[in-house]
């Protein structure tokens, strides 16, 4: 009998995982929810038809160990990556400054009848990034070992 993958089957190994299709994307976005991102750790390569991000995630995978064994909780630094993209907008998304941080809240791929789509990546605050691509091509690679989270605490929102 085949089983899917388990959050914990990743143990304390870093993260390696490829989206191609609406359903691959949505665990993208679980995972990096609540990721920081400083401005000047966001590029877009239009030549190379690439949009990058170096992102500080909340390490939700590991939340449950963290808790159990009563430790701080974790973040990592992991690439985000969107290749194919043809055109990369934002929408009340502050510019200038690279030392303005961003926290992701969600990750959405919008198709289109021609196979395409839009990337949609929706920032605290109502600011989002608008990524055209030809193909649904994401990765999310952690490239640090796991640190401290400096809160201490798990993210969390307000409701209301």
């Amino acid at each position: 009998m085949v089983e899917d993958a388990r959050f914990e089957d990743g143990g304390d190994r870093p993260l390696r995982l490829k989206a191609l299709d609406a359903e691959d994307l949505t665990v993208l976005s679980a995972l990096c929810q609540d990721a920081v991102v400083p401005m000047g750790e966001i590029s877009f390569k239009a030549s190379e038809r690439r949009f990058a991000m170096l992102i500080n995630r909340f390490r939700w995978e590991d939340l449950e160990a963290a808790e159990r064994r009563g430790r701080p909780v974790e973040r990592v630094q992991a690439v985000l990556c969107f290749d194919d993209v043809t055109a990369a907008r934002s929408l009340d998304v502050p510019s200038g400054d690279k030392d303005i941080v961003l926290s992701i809240l969600s990750v959405a791929f919008l198709p289109t009848d021609d196979g395409m789509g839009r990337i949609e990546i929706t920032l605290a605050g109502d600011g989002v990034i608008a990524l055209e691509v030809e193909a649904l091509d994401v990765t999310l690679r952690d490239v640090t070992r796991p640190y401290l989270a400096p809160s201490r605490h798990r993210p969390a929102h307000d409701l209301d």
